[in-house]
């Protein structure tokens, strides 16, 4: 088989499968110079800068959102044992 690039870009997203370092990976989510998105350092796509306060603010609200569905009841509030009319056109 021919050699194929362990990094590079596809379709205008980045890709890097070479193996990890822990200093490449700490590296990869801290960079205060850079915006909210930067590369991953192993796999496809883009991670969260956790260097950028926008990165915080967006895992604030995923962890809110996450507690507010884990919280709730189990049972779903409308569903009482009323009858339900349905209209059909």
């Amino acid at each position: 088989m021919a050699d194929r690039p362990q990094s590079g870009e596809l379709f205008g997203v980045p890709y890097n499968f070479e193996r990890p370092s822990l200093g490449r990976m700490l590296s990869a989510y801290w960079r205060p110079d850079e915006g909210m998105l930067v590369e991953k350092p192993f796999g496809i796509g883009y991670t969260l800068n956790l260097a950028n306060w926008r990165s915080w603010v967006v895992l604030a609200i995923a962890g809110a959102l996450l507690y507010q569905e884990r919280s709730g009841t189990e049972g779903d509030e409308f569903a009482e044992d009323e009858p339900v009319e349905v209209i059909v056109d």
